[in-house]
């Protein structure tokens, strides 16, 4: 597989569950906020269109949306 299907496979789940949370760009810059992590909402933005962040970003996001799991397939 290429890196552009991996980077895919990588943002899906994360914005599918903002997406289910209702949770936009701005939100999540919020939330993140809340937790100490600061970040502005053209940087999230970026790294969410281009799927291309660390797993520790994608463990943040979590935390600061309140979520307990990923689900990582529709399937």
């Amino acid at each position: 597989m290429s890196d552009t299907v991996w980077e895919a496979k990588v943002k899906g789940p994360l914005e599918a569950e903002l997406k289910r949370r209702n949770v936009t760009d701005a939100q999540l810059v919020e939330r993140r906020a809340a937790i100490d992590l600061v970040d502005t909402e053209p940087n999230i933005r970026n790294k969410l269109a281009r799927g291309k962040f660390t797993a520790v970003f994608i463990l943040q996001c979590l935390e600061a949306i309140g979520a307990t799991s990923l689900r990582l397939s529709d399937g």
